[in-house]
């Protein structure tokens, strides 16, 4: 807004419409200016930034996207995480009191090699960087350079047996640092699953870092799954149980709204879902511009065949 004579207002003085709609961001925008002239942070925030650390991998070519990266500030502050509130702004504005050290991943089930281990085992474990895009079932995508390794590394540690059809991914459940457990709306620990050849592909990735660092709270720190052909929720964040079994995982989102959230959820442009089409999406961060959704977000090729014969309206 400008007071007295008018004078002309470049493109670039317009705050974007997104922005402008969501106070928190415009509020956490503010609080990064007082932090860069000097004004402390809150102790939580301040702590978990001191846990992002850099973290190099070699980026793997063969994992490439033709749009532009993401703004890392839009990838941080721009989320979903309602284990810290429901808007976008919250994971970035809550998520600095989640505890990511001490941290284990408990892998049990149908494997002949149970184990628990620990995070800083897991960062020591080859790791690649990958540009992949994500794709969120609100009809928004980004394109992110994720750093981690593939899932089917971590289970040939534990040997599933020939029982093992399914993986169940749990999150986490700080009662004490999760703001978003005090109202809940969807049932708590986070819940999602994949079918063993779904987990087993070589996409399917254990992500511990983004942008060449280890992985914000508001991210899922400290280990995170990304699944890139399926709508994000089916990624689960700050994952402590995985867990190899018989019969599909009840999910969270299942369980919150059947009709609405499928078993498989993959980027479908042929399913809507019942309040919005998916045959557009909007790529982060313009706030106009759209583009054609692509089946199973643009990695039909490597994984179309995995769904061969398979009903993918009925089984969205």
């Amino acid at each position: 807004m400008r007071h007295g004579r008018p004078a002309p207002i470049r493109p670039s003085e317009i705050t974007p419409k997104e922005v402008w709609l969501d106070r928190r961001r415009f509020l956490q925008a503010s609080a990064a200016a007082a932090a860069a002239a000097g004004v402390a942070w809150p102790a939580d925030e301040a702590r978990a930034q001191q846990l992002i650390q850099p973290l190099a991998a070699p980026r793997n070519g063969a994992f490439q996207v033709k749009d532009e990266l993401t703004p890392k500030k839009l990838v941080t502050t721009y989320n979903n995480f309602y284990e810290f509130g429901t808007g976008k702004g919250d994971p970035a504005e809550n998520a600095g009191a989640l505890k990511v050290r001490p941290w284990t991943i408990e892998i049990a089930g149908a494997v002949e090699k149970p184990m628990t281990i620990g995070i800083e085992d897991l960062l020591k474990l080859p790791l690649e960087e990958r540009v992949y895009r994500f794709r969120c079932v609100e009809a928004w995508s980004m394109v992110v350079p994720w750093v981690g390794f593939e899932f089917n590394k971590l289970a040939a540690m534990v040997n599933p047996t020939s029982r093992a059809k399914y993986v169940k991914f749990v999150t986490a459940e700080q009662k004490d640092t999760m703001t978003g457990l005090r109202i809940p709306f969807i049932d708590f620990p986070y819940v999602e699953g994949l079918r063993i050849d779904e987990a087993m592909h070589p996409l399917t990735l254990m992500t511990v870092g983004l942008y060449g660092e280890t992985l914000p709270n508001q991210n899922g720190a400290p280990v995170r799954l990304i699944v890139p052909w399926k709508y994000g929720f089916k990624s689960g964040k700050s994952i402590v149980r995985i867990e190899f079994v018989e019969e599909p995982p009840k999910t969270t989102w299942m369980l919150a709204g059947p009709s609405e959230y499928g078993f498989y959820s993959n980027v479908n442009p042929n399913v809507d879902h019942p309040r919005w089409s998916q045959k557009r999406e909007r790529v982060l961060p313009g706030l106009f511009a759209s583009r054609q959704t692509e089946m199973f977000n643009g990695y039909a090729e490597q994984v179309a065949s995995l769904y061969a014969g398979m009903d993918l309206k009925t089984n969205f």
